[in-house]
């Protein structure tokens, strides 16, 4: 048994391997952003443009009917909203567990986010309690595929069907992923993408996209990128503002810089199931450790990989899930593995929503009456996930990543060989 490294062992991980590089940049992505100076830097202009390239270049590469490309994936979702006429006065469901965005964007129409727990397994949205929150104020629901994982959609989908609602998807984390052989983003109302610099897929910073099968769904998207007019090629701008719009473009370097991406993503993607699959098979056979998993007949694009750790399976009942984490987190760091939360806090936590500070005075919640949420209060299973789970975010995204996740596999088996230093050390901190 090794020494462990927080106590002077050697670590698993040499120094000289854990920097990473995502994404990779490579002499196609220069190129092309080059190109891109030397053409339409606006997706405005007139004629063949590299937004508009990318849109036609992402719709068809995963099957979606039309493609709006935005200023990053917060705007998408809050110009999903917008298109649907979600506003004053109206609640949209979301999960408990996400980035803050997801709970953001319906404060940005004036509407109230309402939150739903999440499945322990896949940590999306838990359909039962979608179920249970729907009111007749609710006009819109956002289940986010967390992690790569596609929600279940098929419950979802026919929740919504039932009561009249639109679904938006939330894929920020999930390009690629397939729900029964559909791409996600493309089976609910609509679909919202971020192209941020560590997801999947990325650009040069900030983007977001919006797919959806619905033409005059789309054509409301495009209006409200952009002032609300109508940008069409071979017509002429009026500069008219047909209705409420922002400036959510997507510039020129952007889009060319992820068109670039995505015509490798297929070749990552075969790398990365390879990679991850085979060192999650690996940590799957340590007692206590719950590693990442997607429902039956979905692809999973792991995006972060989160795993929950177990006290009684690991040997240490009685012990808080907070100790052995923050226990197992020191240790497995020492050796090389970047291990890191994934939000601190249920979103209902965040004081944006329990203070009610949206837009002053209480808006949007005055508006409905609405109760604001109190933190500490409900959602036990993402409060569950959050306090025993730790994840490993964007080094295994590097389609040459295989090494280094071997390596990351010792260093959890070292870590578990030294059970009994771990034991007395979550002891002592619980």
């Amino acid at each position: 048994m090794s020494k462990l490294a927080a106590f002077g062992g050697t670590a698993v991980v040499p120094r000289e391997m854990r920097r990473v590089e995502w994404p990779r940049v490579e002499d196609d992505d220069r190129k092309a952003v080059m190109d891109a100076l030397d053409g339409a830097l606006v997706s405005d202009t007139d004629g063949v443009n590299p937004v508009a390239v990318l849109e036609n270049s992402w719709a068809d590469h995963f099957g979606f009917g039309h493609c709006v490309a935005v200023s990053n994936g917060t705007a998408a979702l809050s110009l999903a909203l917008a298109a649907l006429g979600v506003g004053p006065g109206d609640e949209v469901i979301v999960p408990a567990l996400s980035f803050i965005a997801t709970g953001l964007a319906p404060v940005h129409q004036m509407a109230v986010p309402v939150f739903a727990d999440i499945d322990p397994v896949t940590f999306n949205i838990d359909p039962d309690d979608i179920e249970r929150r729907i009111t007749d104020r609710t006009k819109a629901i956002i289940p986010v595929h967390l992690h790569g994982a596609p929600a279940d959609m098929d419950r979802i989908t026919a929740i919504a069907a039932r009561h009249g609602i639109p679904v938006i998807e939330d894929a920020a984390q999930a390009p690629g992923a397939t729900h029964r052989g559909r791409p996600v983003g493309g089976i609910g109302t609509a679909g919202a993408f971020s192209l941020q610099v560590s997801k999947n897929i990325p650009t040069c910073g900030e983007g977001g996209l919006l797919v959806t099968g619905d033409a005059e769904l789309a054509a409301a998207m495009r209006r409200g990128r952009q002032f609300g007019e109508v940008i069409e090629s071979g017509r002429d701008r009026d500069y008219i503002s047909y209705g409420l719009g922002w400036n959510h473009k997507m510039n020129g370097l952007q889009a060319a810089f992820t068109t670039a991406q995505l015509a490798r993503f297929d070749e990552y993607e075969r790398a990365r199931q390879h990679n991850v699959t085979r060192f999650l098979a690996r940590l799957a056979k340590l007692p206590g450790l719950r590693v990442p998993t997607a429902l039956p007949d979905t692809t999973h694009v792991w995006h972060i990989l989160r795993f929950r750790f177990d006290p009684a399976a690991f040997g240490v009942a009685g012990v808080r899930p907070e100790a052995l984490r923050s226990t197992l987190r020191r240790l497995l760091r020492a050796e090389g593995v970047p291990m890191s939360q994934y939000q601190l806090m249920p979103l209902p936590d965040q004081k944006v929503f329990v203070d009610r500070l949206g837009f002053g005075s209480g808006y949007p919640w005055s508006v409905t009456g609405a109760p604001g949420t109190v933190a500490g209060e409900g959602y036990p299973v993402t409060r569950a996930v959050i306090a025993d789970s730790l994840t490993i975010q964007k080094r295994h995204l590097n389609p040459g990543a295989g090494e280094l996740l071997n390596l990351y596999a010792e260093a959890f088996e070292k870590v578990w060989a030294n059970s009994d230093m771990v034991a007395t050390l979550a002891k002592a901190a619980s």
